[in-house]
């Protein structure tokens, strides 16, 4: 079962069932799309995680989300106007479905057609100078009178200028927590501008209060809905740098403005130019770049099929066990690791499977995989 299946729409039961096993326990987006494009649809693979996590070593069998958990989740999200779309569904943006780890439910609130138009990334310091709000207010408006939504955090400084100066262009916000726990709280104001004719999205449930952990998580799908990143402003060890480093692994344009080597605000953009990030001083630079890409369809990839393989059956022993002693922390990639245990694709990729329900695995860019 391919889930971004453009022309996919869930019916109740279905998004009931993707809720409840994007909600449980050791289930990531790259989890999910495994189970569901193996084992046919959500309700089965609900079925089988326990069997899974179990094999995986796990010492307690995983929380599973409710049902009525689930219904619960839904029906409070429905009370704001937020709607949880699947990938290919009319609303969820098209570029974001096209990332290894996009949401499997996304919480999409606001003007739908604004999602579907696309997107450019405008991220930079919190504590952006004066010159630095002015131009992201700049780039953002010409960038707005050009076609182009824009995509930030709802962070202050530069977020919120760039924000600002394209509410009436279209505008959209990605939160860090659920969409009733909006950080910071002072741009409750500001999302409501934004919301009366642009949107917000947010992979969290209802009533996640963000914490540091989320914000990385969050700039994963600014950078995914957009189809180029801007970075007007950004300190080493920013925030925003993540964005940059997650855009160039998901295959999108990095924009860096330059700035003045004796500001520490701009040692990260100026960092970003020498690594080969395109340099920008107009927005005539984003559009000129981004001109080919959006001539291109947005093709959802095709998923591998799995369905019907061996990894309905448990792995042997001697190859769970030797699979498992080729992992540590060291991350490595998994065309590495299946010509190592010299073990079929399926057997290797149920094996982590199950250390992953287990808690066991940790999975990074780039198909790389390690131990916990």
């Amino acid at each position: 079962m391919d889930i971004r299946n453009p022309d996919r729409r869930l019916n109740e039961a279905q998004r009931i069932d993707w809720l409840r096993l994007i909600r449980s326990e050791n289930v990531g987006p790259r989890t999910f799309r495994s189970l569901v494009n193996h084992f046919g649809s959500a309700h089965e693979a609900l079925i089988r995680l326990p069997d899974l996590a179990r094999r995986g070593g796990a010492s307690r069998p995983g929380r599973l989300c409710a049902e009525t958990e689930a219904r619960n989740e839904l029906a409070a999200a429905r009370r704001i106007g937020v709607s949880l779309l699947a990938p290919g569904e009319a609303g969820y943006p098209p570029h974001l479905a096209m990332i290894d780890d996009a949401p499997p439910l996304l919480g999409v609130r606001g003007n739908f057609d604004v999602m579907e138009r696309p997107m450019i990334a405008i991220v930079g310091s919190r504590n952006a100078s004066g010159a630095g709000h002015k131009f992201a207010q700049t780039l953002a408006h010409h960038l707005g009178d050009a076609g182009f939504v824009i995509v930030s955090g709802l962070a202050r400084g530069i977020d919120q200028a760039a924000h600002r100066a394209s509410l009436a262009r279209g505008t959209v916000a990605v939160l860090a927590g659920g969409h009733d726990r909006i950080y910071p709280s002072e741009h409750e104001d500001l999302l409501a501008a934004i919301l009366e004719g642009g949107g917000a999205i947010s992979e969290m449930p209802m009533g996640h209060v963000p914490r540091a952990r989320d914000f990385p998580r969050r700039n994963r799908l600014i950078s995914g809905a957009a189809i180029g990143v801007v970075v007007v402003e950004a300190a080493h060890r920013s925030g925003s740098l993540i964005t940059a480093r997650i855009a160039a692994e998901q295959g999108r344009e990095v924009f860096a403005v330059p700035g003045s080597p004796l500001d520490p605000r701009a040692a990260g953009t100026n960092d970003l130019i020498k690594q080969g990030a395109t340099l920008i001083t107009e927005a005539s630079d984003v559009i000129n770049a981004v001109r080919p890409i959006m001539r291109r369809p947005v093709d959802l990839p095709a998923e591998e099929p799995e369905h019907g393989s061996t990894w309905t059956e448990e792995p042997a022993a001697s190859d769970r066990a030797r699979i498992v002693a080729l992992l540590g922390p060291a991350p490595i990639g998994l065309d590495d690791l299946i010509r190592m245990a010299d073990a079929p694709p399926a057997v290797v990729r149920t094996v982590l499977l199950e250390l992953e329900l287990a808690g066991r695995l940790e999975r990074h860019g780039g198909g790389l995989v390690s131990t916990i």
